[in-house]
Formats: C-alpha cells, sequence, structure tokens
C-alpha cells in the first residue's frame, strides 16, 4: 500500500563503490520512514542527487570515475544537506580537505557500523518527527493546508483537491524538481498507473493559473523532459 501522507521520509544517498559495504550500511541504517539510495560512482551520485530530495549523504572519497571530494564542491555551490565522509584515508590532511570543502563529519575505514548508526542518527535528530508544515508564507503567498485557505497577492483562490495535492508536493520540496511519476503517484495514489501524463500537464497549468495573482507569475516551472520545480531549480 502506497503512503498518501504527507510526512515526508528521511532520504539518505550512500555513495560507495564497494557494492558489499554499501548495502551493509543501507541494512545496518534501515529504519522505518527512512529510504536509502545507492550510488557506487560519481556519475550515479550526481543523477540521484539531482532528481532526489536527499537529507543526508555518506560519502566515499576515493571513487572509480574521480574523487569523492568534486561531488562534495558541486553540493556546496547549491545545499547545505549534511555530508558525511567514509574514507580509507586516514591523515590529518584528508580530514582537513574535507571539512574546508564543506563536510559535516568524516568517518575512517574500517569502521564500526554501530559508530557509523550513532552518527547518522545524530544528524536524523534534527529533522526526526518532522510533519509537513501547514503553513507556507512568502511576499507573495500564504496557504493554510489545515484550514484549505489559499491567498495569492492577498486575494484569497479556491483550490480543488487535486490542486492542493500538487501545491503540497511544490512547497514540501522548493527548489527541487519533481519527476512527473511521481507527482502522478502523489496526486492520484491509487490509480497512477491508469492515469494520462496529460491529466497532470492539464492540472499543473490550472494551478498555474489560479496562483498567478495581480503579477501573472507562477513559480511553477517545467524542467523539459525532466519535470517540473517550484522556484530556482538547485542545478
Amino acid at each position: 500500500m502506497k503512503n498518501t501522507s504527507f510526512e515526508k521520509p528521511y532520504q539518505i544517498l550512500i555513495v560507495e563503490d564497494d557494492q558489499g559495504l554499501n548495502q551493509g550500511i543501507a541494512l545496518a541504517l534501515q529504519e522505518e520512514g527512512t529510504i536509502f539510495h545507492t550510488a557506487f560512482s560519481l556519475a550515479q551520485a550526481r543523477e540521484i542527487w539531482q532528481k532526489g530530495d536527499i537529507d543526508l549523504i555518506l560519502l566515499d572519497i576515493n571513487l572509480p570515475d574521480g574523487s569523492g571530494y568534486d561531488l562534495l564542491r558541486e553540493i556546496r555551490q547549491s545545499s547545505e544537506t549534511p555530508v558525511l565522509m567514509l574514507t580509507a584515508n586516514d591523515l590529518e590532511v584528508d580530514q582537513v580537505t574535507g571539512f574546508s570543502l564543506g563536510a559535516d563529519d568524516y568517518i575512517t575505514k574500517p569502521f564500526s557500523l554501530i559508530v557509523l548508526r550513532a552518527r547518522v542518527d545524530r544528524f536524523k535528530k534534527r529533522v526526526r518527527g518532522r510533519i509537513a508544515p501547514d503553513d507556507y508564507q512568502n511576499d507573495r503567498y500564504h496557504f493554510r493546508f489545515r484550514e484549505m485557505i489559499f491567498f495569492a497577492d492577498g486575494k484569497e483562490v479556491v483550490l480543488s483537491k487535486t490542486d492542493q495535492k500538487l501545491l503540497r508536493m511544490f512547497t514540501l520540496h522548493p527548489g527541487q524538481i519533481l519527476s512527473r511519476e511521481r507527482l502522478i503517484d502523489a496526486v492520484w495514489p491509487d490509480s497512477a498507473g491508469y492515469v494520462d501524463e496529460n491529466a497532470l500537464s492539464v492540472a499543473v497549468n490550472r494551478l498555474r493559473h489560479k496562483l498567478e495573482g495581480k503579477e501573472k507569475k507562477c513559480p511553477i516551472q517545467t524542467v523539459y523532459g525532466l519535470g517540473y520545480v517550484w522556484g530556482k531549480k538547485h542545478v
């Protein structure tokens, strides 16, 4: 059964080319409400990072197609997502390099999975128990999802259930590209496999029109070939 709740799962990206260790880490950290994404190269990690809504990255330094430091640099250009470095190099210069590039923590192989879990739990506590906010507000919009009251440029707008589900997804993931498949699954969870993609296009365009307000602009952007994004997309 699909989870139709809007409580966000905690998503961890494990970037480690040793498949056994990668899977072992996921098993050791397995917990209800946690989703794991596994990458065995920089290329795979970049693809997952750009499409996903990642809360924590476990990043190996030595990868078959380059250094984890390169990915860390890219991530820090647009995001403060916590990064825990995994490395076989027990040298102070490596740790200094990682921290100077924006790493949040550092653990040296071989490491105890119990110790790793303790460190990951520390990051999870920052957001554990979080529930999707009932209110969203900026200089143009005020959305009160619990009361189902929505304002655009100070004027109340009437949103259907479909509109509200779409809007909640967008405001929960600002700047993140949401694929068409992901949006369809969120809006029509019980019949996603039977929904024509054109239905999503129609629903998004209808929501855009309702949110244009007096500025005749809406933050929902189309990212061709990928999906949609609320506001400026993370690159």
